[in-house]
């Protein structure tokens, strides 16, 4: 595990490469069992299974259950974070109140490239940030400074918050559906806070989402999990960006078809 504070002047990204080996290197037992979850979802199972990162930012899209969030929980747990999310030492949320929480358990049987491996960022989930949020306020008090308070704004604004004070620190942050704490113009707010991140070229950023402002974010590479693997895609080619476009272009009649 990568140490907490260790920085590189090496450009992002980071994290390379994540790949499903056959086999463990010191044992004749199989990986994974194919009937067990999440390795019974098509995109685990396979065994080709691989992920590469070109680009210092990195879209995840795909329908609920197609293995997004356990894909980014097995990432966070390979880069040193906790698959309930936080940063470097954050054990702050119990297994028990993740939903899912199988990270882990994915993590055991992938393998990672980095170069190099770093020693800051941080895993953030909509479901746990007000956990988080309470463990930094009091990890402040605890060592005698005033409290960043998240707790008191709105969930968007403490999240918007909260990031923008770790933003110009080198990292590799991950987000999974960032956008469940943030309205459509915050989304946009996000977005600037992530161009900021690839100006200051010198952090990782790795994102699942289902919003296609997100998904529009300049320069980032946009992969699509589908049954029949993962692949690289275009925001217009995405089912997400199809179906918003429908219901923009004919709101009354895309609601009346998909309800009927």
């Amino acid at each position: 595990m990568a140490r907490g504070g260790s920085r590189t002047k090496l450009p992002p990204p980071y994290l390379r490469r994540v790949w499903r080996p056959e086999r463990v290197a010191d044992s004749d037992r199989p990986v994974v069992d194919r009937e067990a979850y999440p390795f019974n979802i098509p995109l685990f199972g396979d065994p080709d299974f691989e992920i590469r990162f070109e680009a210092p930012a990195t879209i995840l899209v795909g329908e609920n259950g197609s293995g997004k969030s356990t894909l980014l929980e097995a990432i966070a747990v390979l880069a040193g974070f906790s698959e309930g999310g936080g940063g470097y030492g954050h054990r702050a949320v119990e297994r028990s109140d993740i939903s899912g929480g199988d990270g882990g358990v994915l993590a055991d049987a992938l393998r990672a490239a980095w170069l190099p491996k770093i020693g800051n960022g941080f895993f953030f989930r909509a479901e746990t940030f007000f956990s988080l949020a309470r463990y930094v306020d009091q990890s402040a008090v605890d060592a005698g400074f005033s409290p960043p308070d998240y707790l008191s704004w709105s969930h968007g604004e403490g999240f918007l918050g909260f990031f923008e004070e770790h933003a110009d620190r080198q990292g590799i942050y991950i987000f999974d559906e960032p956008e469940s704490a943030l309205s459509p113009s915050r989304q946009f707010d996000f977005l600037k806070l992530l161009r900021r991140i690839q100006r200051a070229n010198n952090s990782q950023i790795i994102m699942a989402t289902h919003s296609p402002i997100l998904m529009a974010l300049p320069d980032a590479d946009l992969w699509q999990i589908t049954p029949q693997g993962i692949a690289p895609t275009q925001l217009e080619d995405t089912s997400h960006y199809r179906l918003y476009r429908e219901f923009v272009q004919y709101p009354h009649e895309t609601v009346e078809a998909m309800i009927e």
